[in-house]
């Protein structure tokens, strides 16, 4: 439900802040009152348009902020409309688009009236309306049209120019086959190869190398001969045990370094075959690095996303066949699912039509006929269409309805459905009409009311007096400041008020009483 609405420098209006209750809820006042301007706020929470020529004279911008309670959720919807520059809209204090407005207040309200939003207006609320009347199951369908969807984005992926996919499977073909001869295993082929190719290339300058060495340290090289002679002169020396140990084990391992460098060197063989295929084998992998990518492993990489995209390639044919076959499984579940959807919305369409003329009969429009067009494939071009008057053409609600009638039509239609937002508002709905047919929207939006919150602007105290609150807006001028205020009615305030309604004199005797039989019989029938 709107559970508050504060209205800051909006036309008229100084600065209100009304506080709403559950059930139907009347906003009255004299003509040029203000009432308008309510009807304007609400329009601001949902998305309409901020013109700035609403802001009060004088003001900077113009605020509107509503309260809406949910179950056990609260959302708060403002729109500030500056006199100069765009109107900025927020939700729970955040700023959002105008169209973020629109459609969590699309969720709480539905407003209804000659310049107000019209939500059923739009063919697919029209359409949904029928849905929910008739307990139509749209899940086969929608089932399919996700199954289509799904086929027909992989036969996409596929490809479909046979050009196209024959030059491609011969381009992958050239670089798998050519990927598969390199024969790669290891990304760390390349940098061994070049350790190998570095060695190769140098194995007569590591040999010589080698050999003066040993030179120097073997046999009788100037390096043994040297540790030998100081060995000697020291050995039996006391104080110099343990320099002489360590002399001995110098002498020791220049022995084995000696051997082990004499291994080296006599492996270190020139092997020009060798070094030429390791040469020829780096010049392939840098040709590959170049054609696949920066390293070994983005080359190896590749390689498995070619073969693979090739393997699905070269598979096309089988696999086009086999979604070819889904999709036409699929349009044929369609067909039939589209079909049973069809017959459900024209088998509910006439049923709907003469619920919501059988309401529209009671709320001053006698004469009118209602029409439910059930058109396509599957029964998608719903249109709700109305003839108010004997005579008149069944034409689209949208385009035959005046403001009241379009109310009452849409009061009608709230009637037959259970399922709505939950804030429903009136303008205009008794536009037109009075007697019995005045007491009989009265009802109808008391029984509306049931279930959900519904506000309604009436001129009407016949309807009025259906209401569980009613807000009075007066308007007072003191010649140089027009303001509207908006205040709560309660106990005799209110019969005053509908004195003034029916007679446009509070203070007559005879439209007091009638305010009071009024008020008795609305609460009477709420009984």
């Amino acid at each position: 439900m709107l559970a508050e609405l504060r209205i800051t420098s909006l036309g008229v209006i100084d600065e209100v802040d009304v506080v709403f209750g559950q059930g139907l809820t009347a906003v009255t006042g004299e003509t040029g009152a203000g009432k308008t301007m309510l009807m304007g706020a609400v329009d601001l929470l949902l998305g309409g348009r901020a013109d700035p020529s609403i802001v009060r004279p004088g003001a900077a911008e113009a605020i509107v902020e509503g309260r809406f309670v949910v179950g056990d959720e609260e959302v708060v919807l403002r729109r500030v409309v500056p006199a100069d520059g765009r109107s900025r809209s927020y939700v729970d204090g955040r700023l959002e688009t105008a169209a973020s407005l629109a459609e969590h207040g699309r969720r709480l309200v539905d407003l209804h009236g000659q310049h107000a939003h019209q939500r059923l207006l739009a063919a697919a609320a029209q359409r949904d309306a029928l849905d929910r009347f008739g307990a139509v199951d749209l899940g086969p369908l929608a089932e399919t049209d996700r199954e289509l969807a799904t086929v027909d984005a992989e036969l996409a992926a596929l490809g479909g120019d046979e050009q196209v996919r024959a030059r491609e499977i011969d381009l992958l073909r050239f670089q798998v086959s050519e990927l598969d001869a390199a024969g790669l295993v290891d990304a760390g082929e390349d940098d061994r190869l070049a350790a190998e190719e570095a060695l190769l290339g140098d194995a007569v300058a590591h040999r010589e190398a080698a050999l003066e060495a040993l030179a120097l340290l073997d046999g009788d090289g100037p390096a043994s001969d040297s540790l030998g002679a100081a060995l000697a002169e020291l050995g039996g020396r006391s104080p110099f045990g343990s320099q002489v140990d360590r002399l001995a084990g110098l002498v020791a391992e220049l022995g084995d370094l000696a051997g082990e460098l004499r291994r080296v060197a006599e492996g270190l063989e020139e092997d020009p075959v060798r070094l030429a295929a390791v040469s020829e084998r780096r010049r392939l992998l840098a040709e590959l690095r170049r054609k696949y990518g920066e390293h070994l492993a983005s080359v190896m990489e590749y390689h498995a996303e070619a073969a693979a995209h090739l393997a699905g390639l070269e598979d096309h044919e089988a696999i086009a066949a086999t979604l070819d076959a889904r999709r036409t499984a699929a349009v044929a579940a369609r067909a039939a699912a589209a079909a049973t959807v069809r017959a459900a919305r024209i088998r509910a369409a006439p049923v709907l039509a003469a619920r919501i003329q059988e309401h529209l009969r009671s709320l001053a429009m006698a004469t009118a006929t209602v029409e439910v067009t059930v058109d396509g494939e599957d029964g998608a071009e719903v249109v709700l269409c109305l003839s108010p008057n004997s005579g008149t053409p069944m034409l689209p609600v949208a385009r035959v309805a005046s403001g009241g009638e379009l109310a009452r039509t849409m009061l009608a239609v709230g009637l037959v459905l259970t399922a709505s937002p939950p804030v429903q508002v009136f303008d205009e709905v008794d536009a037109g009409v009075g007697g019995a047919a005045a007491n009989r929207i009265g009802e109808a939006l008391a029984e509306l009311a049931g279930d959900r919150q519904v506000l309604v602007v009436t001129h009407l105290a016949q309807v009025a007096a259906y209401a569980d609150q009613q807000l009075v807006v007066v308007k007072t001028d003191d010649g140089r400041n027009t303001v509207a205020t908006v205040a709560a009615l309660d106990g005799e305030e209110r019969v005053v008020e509908l004195s003034r309604m029916l007679s446009g004199s509070p203070e007559s005797d005879t439209a007091h009483g009638h305010a009071e039989e009024l008020l008795q019989a609305a609460r009477g029938h709420g009984s």
